[in-house]
């Protein structure tokens, strides 16, 4: 099957390793297998992938592991398209568009997704939702 990030390449050499417990070795990567991972409806690699700070990482995990399990099922995730990204040593920023329906509506973004590097790994912290 093809990746569900968009990559064009199958999901096992695409973000199958990484949602299978490989640690992406970039943020653009980690972006990728993120959104597989919406679109897979796999919460405890969200939460995982996720930096402490992040308002989300302080909730009950019962509560935002419904909150992401909710949106996947009811979100068809169409496209992912990366505009621009962006390494430094410890802070990564990558823009992209998800193209996204959710119950029927359209619900499409494009954002500037901010990670950074805690003890050799890539974590999500935050997003700018741009227009």
């Amino acid at each position: 099957m093809k990746c569900p990030c968009h990559s064009l390449k199958s999901y096992e050499k695409c973000c199958a390793p990484y949602h299978n417990g490989n640690y992406p070795r970039n943020a653009l990567a980690l972006m990728r297998s993120r959104y597989a991972a919406y679109a897979l409806d796999l919460p405890e690699y969200i939460m995982a992938t996720t930096h402490p700070d992040h308002p989300s990482a302080k909730k009950d995990p019962k509560m935002w592991r419904h909150e992401i399990d909710t949106f996947s099922q009811e979100t068809d995730f169409i496209d992912l398209k990366i505009l621009s990204d962006r390494e430094g040593d410890d802070t990564a920023f990558v823009e992209f568009r998800a193209i996204l329906k959710n119950q029927g509506h359209d619900v499409s973004f494009t954002e500037k997704s901010r990670f950074l590097k805690v003890d050799d790994r890539w974590l999500y912290e935050s997003g700018e939702i741009l227009l």
